[in-house]
């Protein structure tokens, strides 16, 4: 798409979110509890997105997508983002895979996957954090994958809080393909059919109650020598990538779920009587509400400004940590707002601030904690600091 084929993306923005508040809302619960009655009402939606022209609208238009660029999507990924269901609704969770193995994969790996990709007829997970390992160090990986002897590779390990992988038709794992534990080289990017002898899913790990995570194990899964994804032995090089532009995504659909919780919030202090008066007329009720838009306009900068670096493929470390960090915070702080003022009624089933809360708490943990992006953002500040400094005659 060039850039006079931009559709309106202001537009395609109040569009998607009318969706989203008026489709996906509505459902969540069901969404939520899983199951065969949840699987037809999501092909339902996406079928209705399909037909509204909302499908896939950041995925590559020769496939079937809206082949919107990266930067224009960021606001609708804000949209989509309001409700956990929205990308997938409408076709667009899939934008993290389509993009790694459009650049990363083998000819044969393109043209098996992308198409069902894009479609929404295969589904792929992501799998590189290991049971008794710090996420936060991929270097200690102990899942390996040797050659065997006629080409492929033999994978052998286990992987745990792997994000949809209970339905997942792919998935692509980080393993080691030579050297040891602790050396940064020498770790690799498999992409393997979960239809593969040796798959197993080990079971479901709820997350505060949620439902999504899981652990799955490798016992031997033989892959083809063309599901290699990115070079040999660089596969924190194609994760490093992945994870710049998935960090941005998640802080995106973050701060849609910010949003809801803030216009709850105000919602319910505008409408909620406290005696005869509205709580909005109540100084504590008002802070809530400065303390929640403040931490809403503080990170809304920082995740669009990575987002911008991200689609210009430009390198976006510091940026992407300090979006992160502070739409998770965002999140959190919001929901817990909102919660107060909600009283009662917030930590019961009439109202998604329990979800939006979890979400908000589980995202300064997942997809690196706090303290790692504190530590990273820190100490690459001050090492180009020290770099540019100029040293005295």
């Amino acid at each position: 798409m060039t850039d006079h084929d931009v559709p309106d993306v202001d537009l395609l923005r109040k569009r998607v979110a009318a969706f989203v508040r008026d489709r996906v809302f509505p459902v969540e619960q069901v969404l939520d509890a899983g199951g065969p009655t949840a699987g037809d009402l999501r092909e339902r939606l996406r079928e209705e997105a399909r037909r509204a022209g909302l499908w896939a609208l950041p995925l590559p238009a020769e496939l079937g997508g809206g082949g919107l660029p990266l930067g224009a999507y960021a606001s609708i990924a804000e949209a989509e983002g309001a409700s956990d269901h929205g990308p997938v609704a409408l076709g667009s969770a899939s934008l993290l895979d389509v993009t790694m193995l459009a650049r990363h994969g083998s000819t044969r790996v393109r043209a098996s996957y992308l198409p069902g990709l894009v479609s929404g007829g295969l589904r792929t997970c992501y799998a590189m954090t290991e049971p008794d390992t710090p996420g936060t160090e991929p270097a200690l990986t102990a899942t390996r994958a040797e050659r065997l002897p006629d080409g492929g590779w033999r994978v052998t390990g286990r992987k745990w809080f792997v994000s949809n992988a209970g339905h997942a038709d792919l998935v692509t794992v980080l393993a080691r393909t030579s050297g040891s534990a602790g050396e940064r080289g020498g770790l690799s990017l498999l992409l393997v059919p979960t239809g593969s002898p040796g798959f197993r899913v080990v079971r479901e790990l709820p997350i505060l109650g949620a439902t999504g995570q899981y652990e799955i194990d490798f016992d031997g899964v033989e892959v083809p020598e063309d599901h290699l994804v990115g070079s040999l032995g660089q596969g924190l090089a194609v994760a490093g990538e992945r994870l710049q532009l998935g960090r941005t995504l998640r802080a995106l659909r973050w701060l849609g779920q910010a949003q809801r919780a803030f216009d709850l919030l105000c919602d319910r202090a505008t409408e909620r009587r406290g005696g005869r008066d509205p709580l909005a007329g109540r100084q504590l009720v008002q802070q809530h509400v400065f303390e929640a838009l403040l931490a809403l306009r503080t990170a809304r900068p920082l995740v669009y400004e990575a987002m911008a670096l991200v689609a210009d493929g430009r390198d976006a470390q510091v940026e992407v940590g300090l979006a992160k960090t502070a739409a998770a915070r965002s999140l959190q702080d919001v929901a817990d707002r909102a919660v107060q003022v909600f009283g009662a009624a917030g930590l019961g089933p009439d109202t998604p601030l329990p979800a939006l809360f979890r979400t908000g708490r589980t995202a300064r943990i997942l997809d690196g904690p706090d303290e790692q992006h504190v530590s990273s953002v820190a100490r690459r500040v001050l090492r180009s600091r020290r770099d540019s400094a100029v040293t005295p005659a």
